[in-house]
């Protein structure tokens, strides 16, 4: 959201966007009702200047939707094109084809962040007392 936020305010908005949420807007573009074609949604996440991918590997693992990250990676990555992700997933976790992308060190930039989550632990909820309570 950093890289996002920094990127926004200097003028230049990235698309960002929860993949699973991304592969939700891409598979209601079948609906009889959408007003935009599933080609041409694709190519703007495809095709936009810089893309924020939060949270990959929380997505639904169909082969659908396998595919079409390995295409969107794909592109973006022969296109050169800025990508910034987010993951919990440990490399060796990921879908082979989009980690061949990512361990290309000519192109690929990781920072691993070795920090519990800013959300945290929820917090314990305070133990009932018994008498007066003090204020």
């Amino acid at each position: 959201a950093a890289i996002a936020n920094f990127r926004a305010e200097v003028g230049y908005p990235p698309l960002f966007v929860v993949v699973p949420d991304l592969l939700d807007h891409l598979r209601a573009t079948f609906s009889p009702h959408s007003t935009i074609s599933m080609d041409r949604r694709f190519e703007e996440v495809r095709t936009t200047p810089l893309l924020v991918l939060d949270d990959l590997g929380t997505q639904t693992s169909s082969p659908w939707a396998r595919e079409k990250l390995y295409q969107l990676f794909n592109y973006r990555y022969n296109a050169e094109l800025p990508t910034v992700i987010t993951t919990a997933s440990f490399p060796n976790e990921m879908d082979e084809r989009l980690r061949s992308r990512l361990e290309d060190t000519r192109l690929v930039k990781v920072f691993p962040i070795t920090v519990p989550s800013y959300r945290g632990e929820a917090p314990a909820r305070p133990k009932a007392r018994r008498g007066k309570a003090r204020g």
